[in-house]
């Protein structure tokens, strides 16, 4: 405990007390809190640097695109594959984007999805090509026999969620990946929700990964899009400009080697700067660290939606292969919204409600919108039980007015 209170001096938004008293933010799985290190790293860019990269001989240039790409190779060595690999983009959303508009795909292609997939990893895929459901087991992760079965159709490209944002369940993307490329499938993972808690080492058979900085403590607008070698040879880049030729005449160009020829124009500096000190903070809190905190805060949701009966958990109960993201449905409130607006207005509590970008997988289920509680690292039980406690409360006056 007191490592977590010493972690949460780090960030200036835990600092902040609204009229109901401190505030507690359970919100994670949709944005991270950022440390000061982070901050200030951003504006030590704009203070002192404020050059572009790749641009010029000056100093300011030069120091620029030596931090651009100590980043890159930071990242590459945690996931391990070499720099080339790592495309920096605006996001999850825009790295998926990017593979689905590059790759030599046609309106006859059979992509298979997870049922649970993030919006932004279905809603590419099924404006271009035909695509199936692959559907989820009882944690919300990929279902064996569905996904045989989907093999066995032979889709051109297997998409997989690595961690579900819904129940926090984590897939075996290692033999799942392995699996679809043995049937010939390109795949391509979402781990937007995976990447807070631990960068996955990128096995032989992942042919593009993609995460977003401000999940893991970094700011929002930069992304990570790491692609194998396949992928790159067959990958068209969607977008061209500045910085994606060696040379370009009034009769032809050459297009630069990978990652450059993935990022046009002017990218976004000071956000690789706030996502180096984003990985370089997770460092210092350690793999170790994390993971037993991951395990104390889940371990807390979990006996706390437990012993309250109106509540249903999405995913099951169990600890298995699942990080701390908890979606509930409460009894009598079907639409949890105005629950969501009491526990921030009255208890100063900050959590998600809806459907959070997967309503396939809602309505595959005739499950109403829920609730997602989500901490990370900075956060404690004391803060959890306050949460249930103030639930308590909320549903025993919500339900009454709804009956």
């Amino acid at each position: 405990m007191t490592a977590v209170v010493d972690l949460r001096a780090d960030f200036p938004v835990l600092g902040r007390t609204l009229d109901t008293g401190p505030l507690v933010y359970l919100d994670n799985a949709a944005t991270s809190l950022k440390p000061r290190s982070v901050i200030d790293a951003m504006a030590g860019y704009y203070d002192t640097v404020s050059a572009n990269i790749h641009r010029g001989k000056h100093i300011l240039s030069e120091e620029a695109s030596e931090r651009y790409e100590q980043v890159r190779a930071r990242i590459a060595a945690r996931l391990g594959v070499a720099p080339h690999n790592v495309v920096f983009t605006a996001n999850t959303t825009d790295g998926i984007n990017l593979v689905a508009a590059g790759l030599p795909l046609t309106a006859d292609d059979l992509v298979a999805l997870p049922l649970d997939a993030h919006h932004s990893a279905q809603l590419p895929w099924r404006e271009r090509c035909r695509t199936m459901w692959l559907d989820a087991s009882e944690h919300a992760t990929v279902d064996e026999d569905s996904f045989r079965a989907a093999l066995d159709r032979s889709p051109r490209l297997v998409v997989l969620t690595a961690c579900s944002n819904i129940t926090g369940h984590t897939a075996d993307i290692d033999r799942l990946t392995a699996q679809a490329h043995e049937a010939g499938a390109w795949t391509v993972v979402d781990a937007a929700q995976l990447a807070p808690h631990r960068l996955p080492r990128i096995g032989d058979h992942v042919d593009a990964l993609a995460f977003s900085a401000h999940k893991m403590l970094g700011p929002t607008g930069i992304g990570v899009l790491c692609l194998s070698d396949r992928v790159i040879d067959a990958l068209s880049p969607a977008r061209l400009g500045g910085g994606t030729v060696d040379w370009a005449d009034a009769h032809e160009f050459r297009l630069r080697r990978a990652p450059y020829r993935f990022e046009p124009g002017t990218p976004n500096i000071s956000g690789v700067y706030g996502l180096g000190a984003a990985l370089e903070y997770l460092d210092q809190v350690g793999e170790a660290e994390l993971a037993a905190s991951d395990h104390r805060l889940l371990t807390a949701l979990l006996a706390a939606a437990e012993a309250r009966p109106y509540l249903t958990v999405l995913g099951g109960l169990s600890d298995k292969d699942r990080l701390p993201v908890l979606t509930v449905t409460l009894r009598g409130i079907p639409d949890p919204s105005p629950l969501a607006r009491a526990l921030s207005d009255s208890y100063g509590v900050m959590c998600r409600s809806g459907y959070f970008c997967a309503q396939p997988y809602f309505a595959a289920h005739q499950l109403p919108a829920g609730l997602r509680i989500a901490p990370y690292l900075y956060n404690t039980e004391a803060e959890i039980e306050h949460t249930f406690t103030a639930l308590d409360e909320l549903h025993r006056h919500l339900a009454r007015d709804t009956r």
